[in-house]
């Protein structure tokens, strides 16, 4: 079994589903087998590779059984993904099953194809519910966008707590790797963020800082990661550093 990585923080506007898509192409770039998981119901993944939601995806693996095999989508060489389908928010309302809830995407892993890979990417939404929890229990892995400005600091804080509660469920550790993200390298609030952040959270920040930049803002809207629309930008060059970072345990 690969590593099942899930890309979580409370905080919306950090760059979640940007890290997701564009960490994921990097590692298949590097040959390594990557597949995306879309746990938000906004069906962002999807949308920034250009895919359409209406053939369904996780709602019907977590709501009807379906199996992941079956939603499978190829992305390109080494990268596939599950798109969120459109009711996938409603699996925050189910009541029915009591705590095997919480596993039901961690079995749908197991009893699939996807146990193959090197690397199991799961983008989530910003919240604290069912499709988090499940994504937690599927995890081994936890990498945490941050990006550089105080309001990310509370944002991480309250996400370290929710960790800490839930690994108590879990009856596992989750290794935690934090990603400063949308980083303005010429304000001084974003060097003072970062230098808390490698404060409290010594040998868990990823040593690459993902810089603001506008061709990763733009490529979401032609459907298309940074290597496919811009692939000599600041942002492809971040997120390529940021693979290795991953794959090496680099951090500062």
């Amino acid at each position: 079994m690969g590593r099942i990585i899930a890309i979580m923080n409370q905080k919306g506007g950090v760059g979640k589903t940007t890290t997701t898509v564009n960490l994921g192409f990097a590692l298949a770039l590097a040959g390594k087998k990557v597949t995306l998981l879309d746990m938000d119901p906004q069906n962002h993944v999807a949308i920034s590779l250009g895919l359409e939601n209406g053939q369904g995806g996780l709602d019907r693996i977590l709501l009807e059984g379906d199996g992941l095999d079956e939603h499978l989508i190829v992305v390109r060489d080494n990268l596939k993904m599950i798109s969120a389908g459109d009711n996938l928010a409603d699996f925050e309302t189910v009541t029915v099953g009591g705590a095997s809830r919480g596993k039901a995407l961690k079995r749908a892993i197991a009893s699939s194809s996807l146990m193959a890979d090197d690397f199991v990417l799961i983008d989530c939404p910003p919240s604290s519910g069912l499709l988090c929890i499940n994504a937690m229990f599927a995890a081994d892995e936890l990498v945490i966008p941050v990006s550089g400005d105080y309001l990310s600091l509370q944002g991480l804080s309250r996400m370290m707590q929710i960790l800490k509660r839930a690994e108590t469920v879990l009856g596992h550790r989750i290794r935690v790797w934090i990603v400063s993200t949308r980083m303005q390298l010429n304000r001084k609030l974003t060097e003072q963020v970062r230098l808390k952040i490698l404060k409290y959270f010594p040998g868990r920040v990823l040593t690459t800082m993902i810089r603001e930049n506008v061709a990763l803002a733009e490529c979401p809207s032609f459907g298309k990661s940074i290597f496919d629309y811009k692939d000599k930008s600041a942002g492809a060059e971040d997120y390529q550093s940021l693979a290795q970072d991953l794959l090496s345990g680099r951090t500062s």
